[in-house]
């Protein structure tokens, strides 16, 4: 059978660094805003790995945070791209599409004949 979740959560993993950082590229944004925003996109399943990711990007220089005062609570962290990280996201924009493009070449391409042969050979084809 096929593991579609398992393939999803792959390719969500995969890409989810990339996305953050698309969406912090719009503009200063609060932590629980990018999750619900990454959440509506379908790309994460909880917050509970976005604040280590996040974590990671600050470490790499991608990303910078600045506190501001809530009128609802606590001080709130958010999170601005820096020069480097939208020097990134603009790579990986350039990268995504040419292996997108490849692997939707590839997803085009017919079943190859030894494929049709053995079917026939089985009596399915």
């Amino acid at each position: 059978m096929y593991p579609a979740e398992r393939v999803q959560t792959n390719l969500r993993k995969g890409v989810l660094e990339w996305c953050a950082l698309a969406v912090i590229r719009g503009g200063d944004v609060y932590g629980r805003d990018l999750a619900r925003r990454l959440a509506e996109l379908g790309l994460l399943a909880g917050e509970g790995s976005l604040y280590p990711l996040l974590a990671r990007l600050r470490e790499q220089g991608w990303v910078e945070t600045r506190w501001a005062e809530s009128a609802s609570g606590p001080p709130r962290r958010y999170y601005r791209l820096t020069a480097a990280g939208a020097d990134a996201v603009v790579a990986f924009e350039q990268t995504w599409r040419d292996v997108s493009g490849s692997v939707e070449a590839a997803l085009a391409v017919t079943s190859p004949p030894e494929r049709d042969e053995r079917a026939e050979q089985d009596g399915k084809g």
